[in-house]
């Protein structure tokens, strides 16, 4: 069959077009913004990419529709006027993919594709074999997508939209036998108008789990409890804080954490990743892939060698002992616990400088603007570029430490440079290309 696949280099959609690619598929794809690292593993499985909406293949089968496609948009225009067959990509996936697979599900507004990502190591490195869709690029696999060659499928259980057509949250179509909710925050503003909404969409999610699953909750969130209090027909356990599931850290930055069911210590964990967070994200996945059957200690082995994802906390580069990373955090809860994490990693006599774009349609509008200063409480200097939805101006102004702001990438760049001293870290944080500007602030440090 040949497969159309417009919105192809969104997170979501270029695993749809993997998964698409190893069924078997003739796949092709066009988006208006075609960039790493979605664009580079798109090219390296051989599917042809398109930079913009102005044609679709001649004699295509089905289109599959990303969630940024709306009406107006010239290649979903000449869709519907020739009847050509159509569907969102978690329709695709659920009739095509998971319908008679073990799903097993990672939701939450915060930390779902490191979760994922880590589920999915830990089930492989069991000698699972688990296919999965992940919203980023694991460094284990170097791929965001499998088909796999077992029951076991993990995915990435996001609650935003599934098409401009079907407004249910994604993670309706998967119905999931094991569910993960990390934790539960108000976000993506354009489609949610508050919190509570969000919680409904959680509550129809909770719906769809069997009698004979499992439900995995942060055990601190008040917001997961609400939902569960709407109804629940499924087993619940809980990770984090005083829960079935803990972690005992013993490096302060969660670097290293004994974990412990039920009181008792199953092992300890030395791995690569910062941040209490991320010590949550892991006791999620060791409980989900408990429940598929890997004890804690193959899981916790696992762990020892898991690389993180792509665009979280990855070190672009170092040069002049000033190292500059890429993270994907927008939301004001995920910029405090990475900083944090990383404070706690390099001391409070390293410098770290916060580099944002708010590019999400909820920070964009504002929506966290009152949040800001307490997220960022842990940078030494914050660098802005500008947003002309809200006054970023008066915000920074309260800040306690410096910031800046500046109207485009270049000017960014080429005044942040001269500030920059050895010992420096630099944490560049947005959902999207930003401009190009790791590479550029790399290559203007070695020529300054």
């Amino acid at each position: 069959m040949r497969l159309h696949i417009l919105g192809i280099c969104g997170t979501f959609m270029s695993g749809i077009a993997i998964l698409a690619k190893q069924s078997g598929h003739e796949v092709t794809g066009s988006d208006l913004n075609v960039y790493p690292p979605m664009s580079t593993q798109l090219q390296e499985q051989g599917i042809k990419l398109t930079e913009g909406y102005d044609a679709i293949p001649a004699d295509v089968d089905c289109v599959i529709v990303g969630n940024v496609i709306r009406r107006g948009n010239p290649a979903m225009e000449y869709v519907l006027a020739n009847r050509i067959p159509y569907t969102s990509g978690p329709e695709w996936l659920a009739k095509n993919i998971i319908q008679q697979r073990w799903v097993l599900a990672v939701s939450g507004t915060h930390g779902k594709t490191t979760t994922t990502s880590l589920l999915a190591w830990i089930l492989d490195a069991a000698g699972k074999k688990p296919g999965f869709l992940i919203g980023g690029v694991p460094e284990n696999f170097g791929v965001s997508a499998r088909l796999g060659e077992s029951p076991y499928f993990v995915i990435e259980a996001d609650e935003y939209d599934s098409a401009f057509f079907d407004k249910r949250s994604k993670f309706m179509h998967y119905q999931p036998k094991t569910l993960i909710l990390n934790n539960l925050e108000y976000d993506h503003a354009d489609i949610f108008p508050d919190l509570a909404a969000i919680k409904q969409q959680f509550h129809y999610l909770v719906r769809t789990v069997p009698g004979n699953g499992l439900i995995l909750r942060h055990a601190n969130d008040e917001n997961l409890t609400d939902v569960l209090e709407k109804g629940c027909w499924t087993k619940t356990a809980t990770f984090g804080g005083k829960g079935a599931w803990q972690a005992k850290l013993i490096a302060q930055d969660g670097s290293v954490f004994e974990v412990l069911h039920e009181g008792k210590s199953c092992g300890e964990v030395s791995w690569e990743l910062l941040g209490k967070h991320n010590v949550d994200n892991a006791l999620a996945a060791i409980a989900a892939a408990h429940h598929a059957g890997v004890e804690p200690a193959v899981a916790i082995n696992a762990l020892a060698a898991f690389k993180n994802v792509k665009r979280r906390m990855e070190v672009k580069g170092k040069v002049k002992e000033i190292v500059v990373y890429d993270d994907f955090a927008h939301h004001p809860t995920a910029i405090a616990t990475t900083l944090a994490g990383l404070r706690a990693r390099i001391g409070k006599s390293a410098r770290m400088i916060a580099v944002l774009e708010f590019g999400s349609y909820t920070m964009r509008t504002g929506v966290h603007k009152d949040k800001m200063q307490d997220s960022l409480k842990d940078a030494d200097v914050v660098v802005c570029k500008g947003t002309d939805a809200w006054d970023l101006k008066s915000v920074l102004k309260e800040f306690k430490q410096p910031t800046r702001i500046y109207e485009t990438v270049d000017l960014l760049v080429e005044n942040l440079v001269p500030e920059l001293h050895a010992g420096d870290h630099v944490i560049i944080m947005s959902n999207s290309g930003f401009g190009g500007i790791h590479q550029k602030l790399l290559e203007a440090i070695k020529r300054s």
